[in-house]
């Protein structure tokens, strides 16, 4: 055994010489995927319809595969069709050429608008290209692409694939591909030739029949006919400066004295420059057969007006200038700035010469410095008043960025109210421009968290978007912002309320500005009423409602209206030093102070309603209609009662903060409890004072009738009686309302300290507004721009009325509702919303673009205008629309006028260079044949010109199958392709 195995270990190396090479690997590698994809056998799908490969779904599938270390890119493109039930018969048809080949015959899909180029040469459904995976790479020499081709040839013939294999060579600019389709005993080669200059005898149809002929090279002596479609392309280019309406806006008139303000409430809108930029007209000629028409260097049948079909498409130009997309794009650059007002303005406005700076910062401080002049002369207002002479003194009238006309004409616009003598009490702005409140699109605000179309913030924000296009950018904001808070400081102190704003509370639905705006507003409305309430109270003392003035008053006024007129003058009915900024309880007089004192510390200590009862009712407002006080009967009064302190989102958060922080401690619990009970235990205390002898229940059965449970019970003597007692909460021992209601002392609302201090909130939006910068105030206004520009694009729309852009706005309005609700939205989201709103802007310009240049405005019957206005739609939304009637039609007739019309300028800029004589002009226009061949130039020479030619011969031998060959080419000034598709019978040659 031994000496048998020795001389196998002495052979130690064994040479394979089957081991594959790189070529077989990157062979096998296709028809891996291949059949991955299961492209083998013949499926035959259904005819092909007429558009499908335009309206069609076209799908891709991609993989890569490498020689050696070249990557390539495979892709395998197929229009998707529903499933035949063919397989049975496949099989049976063993003979059956395969699907592309027959594609090649096709005439249904020729000229697609918008198609893969391989799909316009060829005509296919479905084909798998082979292609360097790098944009950079190329297959440039020719043995590389000999190799490439014979790798597909093997593949395909290994795995039975009847789909199209194609490799691109040459740079990928150039579109070169060659490639290959197998089937049983038949195959076709794709051949291409791509030049950059037309030979001149291939420039008309004979010429490029001669070279299909000559490549099929037919053994029958009279050749099968060949079918031919034809296709040439004329542009229009010159009638920008003839049609184009937009013109841009007037900057002189929006300050003019006949424009008036007003205008700066308005957006501009529209293309500043013509947004279609040209006009491709197809004229085709779709089954021609060779013979029936003459084609040459000498003679061409093709006249475009004779043409059969005529289809239009309209090239749009690139990124056209948009007024509004600018206005909202060059707004929202602000936001990007870090400078402030100070800086932007320059620091010297608010230097004394010669002297320290006395800006409004000081003012404060200048209070309490002693002087010898009458404390009077510095009120804040003086110093805030002094500082504005100072701003404009030093800042000259060449240095300001607003000139006063514009300023004026601006602040007009933002208050109305300024033009009388006294300012309006309004609080709410009509104007017809507007939509109506109900409106969904006048509630976009809550969408967006805006504000409201009609408000002082959405104006603001519309000016300060026209100054910083137009008047002085980012200064000119600046400066207007400056005088805008000056003007909030002049109504704060002297009692003006601010127009454009809804009274009431903050909205939160709207934007931080707007809610400090409306703040305001609300703290110069408490102001006004007390310093109304003080001049009142100096001539006439208020007295209190007893029970049956208040009856009376009731029912002359309305519960609602008297409480309000009573709360205002329970208010204010305290003298002026009383209602100071200190934490201190100051009361109307002496005598009232010291009885309360006396009568709260005995409730107090024993809490006993007969105490309470010997007490004089104070601050009632009405009586409630059913109940009355549990213990002594006596009626319930409703009390005047504080209102709850208005608050802006910024301040709910701020206060949330600090609940959170004290923690969930006993202590911290407590504190929180205290600080939200408040407003609960000032409404107690007017509650006691309106209601002397009350209890608990009774306080609770008119604030929170649900803590109150009442109950059937049957009494001793039988009878079914009412039962009530506090709710199951209210009886929780150390409960904060049963805390809140034994310290609580019948106070009157006037008497109470106010839990909403107006002078304090007042100075804190004030300073809030002051220490904004451009750049804040860009990002609390951008949705209101957006906002207003949005509203604009609906309103142009609805005088176009184009369905696609519909949809467009409803998806623009989601979007932007969706990033603008929260805070500080990502810049990119905003500029994506703005880059939406200036596309919508371009479609409408270019709808309105192809009205004018079509004259749909000028049609006289009805049905032509409905077909004109469908047809500048159509051109809108489709790659390619057919011309009714080609150029017999309606349409037709218009766009063979604009031909004639540039062809006639372009002549004559031509006849101004050099002038015709009169006599060459009649010989020119005299002959029947000349007027013909005018009328031919009534088209300018065709753009492009493309042919298809097709036939079935047998190839290469007489007795072989018929096969079909077609031949694609293309004629441009600077550029000549023909796309060959050959095929041959491989069983018979």
């Amino acid at each position: 055994m031994a000496a048998d195995s020795e001389p196998e270990s002495e052979v130690f190396e064994i040479t394979d010489f089957t081991t594959a090479s790189e070529w077989e690997r990157f062979i096998s590698k296709v028809e891996e995927v291949l059949n991955d994809w299961k492209l083998i056998g013949n499926p035959l799908g259904k005819p092909l319809e007429k558009g499908i490969f335009t309206s069609g779904t076209w799908e891709e599938k991609s993989d890569e595969i490498s020689f050696a270390d070249f990557k390539f890119s495979v892709t395998h493109h197929y229009l998707v069709q529903e499933s035949t039930d063919k397989e049975g018969k496949d099989e049976l048809l063993e003979d059956v050429i395969p699907q592309s080949m027959q594609d090649l015959l096709c005439m249904n899909n020729d000229f697609p608008p918008r198609a893969h180029c391989l799909v316009r040469w060829y005509g296919l459904r479905e084909f798998v290209v082979i292609a360097p995976a790098a944009h950079s790479d190329a297959v440039l020499s020719e043995s590389k692409c000999n190799l490439l081709l014979s790798s597909v040839s093997i593949a395909l013939g290994n795995t039975g694939c009847q789909v199209p294999l194609f490799v691109q060579i040459h740079h990928k600019w150039r579109r070169m591909y060659v490639g290959e389709c197998q089937g049983p005993g038949v195959r076709t080669d794709f051949e291409m030739v791509h030049l950059r200059k037309v030979p001149n005898q291939y420039t008309h149809l004979s010429g490029l029949l001669d070279i299909f002929k000559s490549k099929i090279g037919c053994p029958l002596t009279p050749l099968p006919p060949v079918s031919i479609a034809i296709r040439f392309t004329y542009v229009l280019q010159d009638w920008q400066q003839y049609f184009w309406p937009q013109q841009p806006p007037d900057i002189d008139a929006l300050v003019g004295g006949e424009v008036g303000g007003l205008e700066f409430g308005k957006l501009p809108f529209g293309a500043c420059e013509d947004p279609i930029s040209e006009l491709h007209l197809a004229t085709m000629w779709p089954h021609l057969t060779e013979g029936i028409i003459v084609d040459n260097d000498v003679y061409s049948d093709l006249d475009p007006i004779q043409a059969p079909h005529w289809s239009v498409r309209v090239r749009k130009a690139e990124n056209p200038q948009c007024l509004l997309g600018d206005f909202v794009t060059e707004f929202f650059k602000i936001c990007r700035r870090k400078e402030s007002t100070d800086e932007i303005l320059g620091r010297s406005a608010f230097e004394e010469e010669g002297k320290e700076t006395a800006d409004i910062t000081h003012a404060l401080s200048k209070l309490t410095e002693p002087a010898s002049v009458p404390i009077h002369k510095l009120s804040v207002s003086n110093m805030v008043h002094t500082a504005k002479k100072k701003i404009r003194k030093h800042r000259g009238v060449e240095e300001s960025p607003l000139n006063n006309d514009v300023l004026n004409t601006i602040l007009l616009f933002l208050f109305p109210d300024a033009v009388s003598e006294k300012p309006l009490d309004v609080t709410t702005s009509t104007d017809n421009n507007y939509p109506p409140s109900e409106s969904e699109d006048y509630n976009l605000y809550n969408q967006f968290k805006s504000a409201p179309s009609d408000s002082l913030t959405y104006k603001l924000a519309l000016c300060l978007c026209m100054i910083n296009f137009y008047h002085g950018g980012l200064k000119g904001v600046a400066h207007l912002w400056q005088e805008f808070v000056l003007e909030m400081r002049f109504r704060w102190e002297n009692n003006f309320l601010i127009p454009g704003l809804a009274s009431g509370p903050p909205d939160l639905r709207c934007c931080l500005l707007h809610q400090k705006l409306q703040m305001l507003n609300c703290c110069i409305e408490r102001k006004k009423a007390r310093d109304e309430g003080k001049k009142t109270s100096a001539s006439n003392n208020v007295t209190n409602i007893y029970p049956g003035d208040a009856g009376k008053a009731g029912d002359q006024l309305g519960p609602d209206n008297l409480k309000e007129t009573d709360k205002d003058k329970g208010e204010v009915a305290k003298s002026w030093d009383s209602w100071s900024d200190s934490e201190e309880e100051f009361f109307e007089c002496l005598s009232d102070t010291e009885e309360l004192k006396g009568n709260g510390q005995e409730s107090g200590k024993k809490g006993g309603p007969k105490e309470m009862a010997n007490l004089r009712p104070e601050g009632r407002l009405y009586q409630h209609g059913k109940l009355t006080l549990l213990h002594n009967g006596e009626p319930l009064y409703i009390p005047v009662t504080q209102e709850p302190a208005p608050m802006t989102e910024d301040l709910l958060e701020e206060q949330s903060e600090v609940l959170a922080k004290l923690g969930t401690s006993a202590e911290g619990a407590h504190l929180r409890a205290r600080m939200q009970s408040a407003c609960l235990l000032s409404d107690m205390e007017s509650f006691k004072a309106a209601n002397p002898g009350c209890s608990l229940e009774d306080f609770v059965r008119w604030y929170s009738p649900r803590d109150y449970i009442e109950e059937e019970v049957i009494d001793e003597k039988g009878n079914v009686v009412l039962k009530g007692e506090l709710s199951a909460r209210m009886k929780i021992p150390s409960n904060m309302w049963v805390e809140a209601w034994e310290t609580a002392k019948p106070v009157p609302a006037r008497r109470q300290r106010r839990l909403f201090d107006d002078t304090r909130e007042a100075e804190k939006v004030l300073h809030y507004l002051a220490i904004q910068k451009p750049a804040d105030l860009a990002r609390h206004l951008l949705p209101c721009v957006i906002h207003a520009a949005i509203l604009k694009v609906k309103e142009e729309e609805s005088l176009e009325n184009i369905s696609s852009v519909k949809k467009i706005i409803k998806q623009i309005i989601s979007h932007s509702s969706k990033v603008l609700h929260f805070p500080n939205p990502e810049d990119k989201k905003l500029e994506e919303i703005i880059h939406q709103i200036t596309n919508v802007e371009a479609l409408i310009a270019r709808a309105r673009s192809l009205k004018a240049k079509f004259g749909t405005e000028k049609c006289e019957q009805e049905e032509e205008k409905e077909d004109l206005e469908r047809f500048v739609s159509c051109l809108l939304e489709q790659p390619e629309v057919l011309v009714t009637g080609a150029g017999r039609g309606h349409a037709g007739r218009i766009i063979h006028k604009l031909f004639v019309n540039a062809q006639r300028l372009t002549e004559s800029s031509d006849e101004a260079a050099a002038m015709t004589p009169p006599e060459e002009e009649l010989k020119r226009m005299g002959s029947p044949e000349e007027r013909r061949q005018n009328s031919v130039s009534d088209f300018p020479p065709p753009a492009g010109r493309e042919f298809i030619l097709r036939t079935t011969v047998p190839r290469p031998a007489p007795y072989s199958k018929a096969l079909p060959q077609r031949m694609y080419s293309v004629l441009t000034k600077e550029d000549f392709r023909l796309a060959g598709a050959f095929s041959s019978d491989t069983s018979f040659f």
